[in-house]
Parts: structure tokens; sequence; C-alpha cells
């Protein structure tokens, strides 16, 4: 069964993968995505809502499988964001955002042509993101007491690389598919992995409004902890540790050690019971043996946490030098003259998932939060959140745990 944090949405598994891409989605394929005329990017409106166009229309390369069709192939910077609605849903949403921007910037700079407008639009969107994913997203997976803040001039006195790279390691460890329900509740509906998977008719049935309350509400699953990868996407847990033994990773411990942790002295100390533990010393023997993935999944959780400490110091310096390690972060482009002026400027440094939604939606605005709201505590430890409840048997239980993520 599927062990929950309350507090943790599951709106946020959708947002992991969208930002970690969202660049891609502005500047691969422009050319075919592009409406030249502008700056915006091409679109279609179905029932008055704006929506990404189909690869009929637009003629890109896109993952789909045959039995999806044509009127439901949306096509996107990313060819694989058709795999789930929530992927689907955040590209709607920049898209939407992308040309309001375009609007915005035409109003104050008439005398701009398209291409100007498209890259400067491309710019803001860009700020947006990293803004977004410091201030509202990083901030909250972290757990930390203090406040994050996006604020580029912090490094400016620094020695400071600005440079679109990041390591292998963050890479691995950012697989975080354990944050995966049993199923996906949408309104009334309750979809099962085969009914949600390439199918972006959710997403145009539901609308984008629906679609961010009902993953804001629905509670998202506990990557640390152990016994949690869903079976649906246990290939990809395997593929991870493949690929880690291919690349060479060092062991959990040495990577604690090198981000000023101490290392677990026993496999106890690393899962804090006994049963998993007891597994893990048949499988390797002594514990400094155990390999970096495997060793984030199964190391306790802290407090009311989805992660455990080594995915916390190890992730969260990875993802903040990558994301001030961004160009416009650089004292030569962070300036309001690369944004359009003031507006633009403006624009980056007040967004926030909340207003990054209701600015691109009609009518009253959804909550749009990592925050699970209003759960009442029912005093158990794990509730599930699934219609089809695991039994005792199933092989690989998905964890829900009790305090703070949800699946937006």
């Amino acid at each position: 069964m599927y062990q929950p944090l309350q507090k943790y949405p599951l709106i946020i598994i959708h947002i992991i993968i969208h930002f970690t891409c969202c660049c891609r989605i502005i500047f691969l394929l422009q050319h075919k995505l592009r409406l030249f005329k502008d700056g915006k990017l091409k679109f279609q409106v179905l029932e008055g809502e704006v929506y990404p166009p189909t690869v009929k229309e637009v003629g890109v390369d896109m993952h789909y499988p045959p039995h999806v069709p044509e009127s439901h192939r949306f096509a996107v910077g990313h060819e694989a964001f058709g795999l789930v609605p929530g992927l689907m849903m955040y590209a709607t949403i920049w898209l939407r955002e992308h040309n309001r921007v375009c609007d915005v910037l035409k109003e104050v700079h008439p005398d701009w042509d398209d291409d100007r407008l498209f890259q400067t639009s491309r710019l803001i969107l860009i700020g947006e993101t990293i803004k977004i994913v410091i201030e509202d997203y990083v901030q909250h997976l972290s757990g930390y007491h203090f406040k994050l803040k996006f604020d580029p001039e912090l490094l400016f006195k620094e020695r400071f690389q600005y440079q679109n790279r990041i390591a292998s390691e963050f890479n691995t460890l950012y697989h975080w598919h354990p944050l995966m329900p049993d199923a996906f509740h949408i309104q009334e509906q309750v979809y099962s992995y085969p009914q949600f998977v390439f199918n972006t008719s959710v997403v145009t049935t539901h609308g984008i409004t629906n679609l961010v309350e009902s993953f804001t509400k629905q509670i998202a699953g506990r990557v640390a902890g152990g016994r949690n990868v869903p079976p649906a996407v246990l290939m990809v847990a395997l593929k991870s540790i493949e690929n880690s033994r291919h690349m060479r990773y060092q062991s959990l411990n040495a990577y604690r050690k090198r981000f000023s942790m101490k290392p677990y002295i026993s496999f106890e100390d690393l899962t804090g019971e006994k049963e998993m533990a007891a597994e893990l010393e048949e499988m390797y023997g002594h514990v400094d043996a155990v390999e970096l993935y495997p060793g984030l999944l199964v190391e306790k959780p802290r407090t009311n946490a989805i992660f455990g400490e080594t995915m916390v110091e190890m992730g969260a310096p990875y993802s903040l030098k990558g994301l001030m390690g961004n160009p416009i972060c650089s004292p030569e482009y962070w300036k309001p003259s690369t944004f359009g002026g003031s507006i633009g400027f403006n624009i980056i440094n007040t967004a926030s998932l909340q207003s990054l939604v209701c600015s691109n939606i009609k009518g009253p605005c959804p909550l749009a939060s990592f925050h699970v709201p209003d759960i009442k505590d029912n005093g158990s430890n794990a509730i599930n959140s699934s219609t089809a409840h695991s039994g005792s048997n199933d092989r690989n239980p998905t964890v829900l745990i009790r305090e703070r993520t949800t699946e937006l």
C-alpha cells in the first residue's frame, strides 16, 4: 500500500520532470513550433481554451503509440511529454504563459519584430522557471527551515561558473518514481496506469483547472524508506542501478563523506529498521558496499519527509548550483534590459507556481501548491490513496507518508 506523506501533492511529480526539461521545450524544434507572428508559439483552441497543436499540424516527432488518435497527439518541445497527462498539463500552462508574455512585451515594445519578442519571452520564462523551482519547489522538498531566495546578485562577488551542465550522479538521484501513486484521482474519476499513460484526452476532458486542483489534493508517495517502487515503474529503478554500475559510481557512504556527512556504520543505521537491514547485509556484506541509488531508496527518511538525509544534502546543492549557474543569472545578463525592461524583469521577480497557474486559466483559480491542503489527521501512520488497496503479499507496495507532499 501507498505510504503517504500527507503534505506532498501529486502535482510535484509532474513539475519535477517538467521543470528539469523546461528550457528544452522552449528552444528545441523552434521553427516547427513557432507561429512566427508576435513571438508566439503555435496553438489550437478547444472549447475556448488554448492547448498545444497536434503532431499532424506542425510535423514534429513525438513518442505516441499507434492507438493514440491523431487529434490527441499534442506536439510540444519534448518528444516524450505525451507519456502522462501531468506533463502535458505543464506544457500547456507554459505554452499559454509564453504567448501571454509575448502580448505583454508587444504592448510595451510595439516596434519589436517576431524574433525579438520570441527570444525575450523565452529568457523571461527561463527566469520564471528558476524562480519557481528555487522558492516554491526546492524550498518545500528540502524541508529547510530558512527561506530560500532567488537572487543572482548574491553571487556576483563570488567565483562562480555559469554553465549548462549537471553531474551524472545528480541525474541518477533525481529518479524519484516512488512518488508515483497506485492510481490517479481526477475529479470523480480514478485512472489506473494503463488508463493514464499516453492518454492526453485526460487534459482536454478535465481541463487545466481541474487537473491542477486534483493533483494538488492527491498525496504523493515517499522516496526513502524502501519497498515503495510501484510495479509499473520498477524497470526505471533497475535501469538506474545498471547505469550507475556502468558509470562506476562510488558507494553511498563514499558520497556521504564527500558531502560532509557521517558514513553509516551498519545496515540498521542506514535503514532505521531490522528487516531490510538483514536483506541488504545478505546482498552487500558490508554497509560500505551499498550502491548510491539503492541506498537512497532504502535510507531511513527524515521525520515527516519523503527523503533521507543523503538525498537532501546531495541533491539540494546540486540543484541550486545548477539553477544559479544558468547564464541569465550572470552579471552580464541579470539586468532589466535582458528581459525587455522593468516589466519583463518584474514578471520573473514576482513569479510563483500559484501566479503561473492563475495567469493562464479562465475563471476562478484553483490552489496550486506542493502542500496538500486540509488533510485531517486520522491518527494512523499510513493511509491508502488508491482505490485498489494493496495486499500484504504485494511485491512492491507503494508507501504513502502522512506529512507533507502533493502529487502536483
